[in-house]
């Protein structure tokens, strides 16, 4: 009697600990499935979704400049058809104040903040200086420079786009989007 009497209490025990085990499980595992679908999958969520640093150290998000046409110019100083792009895109942000903005992102290949610094203090242009530090270039899988991306006043994302069409046709493209989207 005092044998089935263990096989009982072990039975109870090893019953609570498996009712315990799945009970603590299930929203552990719900959690897991929450985050999954919280975090961006698409390049559209990614890029809505995107935070940079600014060249203070402070974070700026995509989300500050709600009510203007967004370009996420990804350049690097030593980017030649970069750098011939940024008088049009001044040009244009000039134009439409109002409704645009021109945020100049390093992806970090070979450039360092202190060199975007440098450029920005030597240079007129006045875009939003700011560094990839969240890698939004490697989750969009960019693999050359210039890459535009274009956000429209919302925040949601219109179109990703690498190269140049030269100052008339990147003009033209960037009046199109902006007249489109403000």
């Amino acid at each position: 009697m005092m044998i089935s009497n263990r096989y009982y209490i072990v039975a109870l025990v090893l019953f609570g600990m498996l009712l315990g085990c799945s009970s603590s499980d299930k929203p552990q595992q719900e959690q897991q499935t929450e985050q999954q679908s919280s975090a961006p999958s698409t390049d559209a969520g990614y890029i809505e979704q995107a935070t940079f640093t600014d060249l203070d150290g402070n974070e700026v998000a995509l989300s500050e400049f709600k009510g203007k046409v967004v370009l996420i110019d990804f350049w690097e100083t030593w980017c030649k058809p970069c750098l011939a792009s940024f008088p049009t895109m001044q040009k244009v942000q000039e134009e439409y104040s109002d409704s645009f903005v021109v945020l100049a992102v390093t992806p970090g290949f070979t450039d360092t903040k202190e060199d975007a610094e440098a450029f920005a203090q030597k240079n007129d242009y006045t875009f939003e200086y700011l560094m990839d530090s969240n890698n939004l270039h490697r989750k969009l899988g960019v693999q050359g420079i210039p890459y535009k991306v274009y956000v429209d006043a919302e925040g949601n994302f219109i179109e990703k786009s690498m190269g140049t069409s030269g100052p008339q046709g990147d003009y033209k493209k960037l009046k199109k989007i902006i007249d489109q989207h403000k």
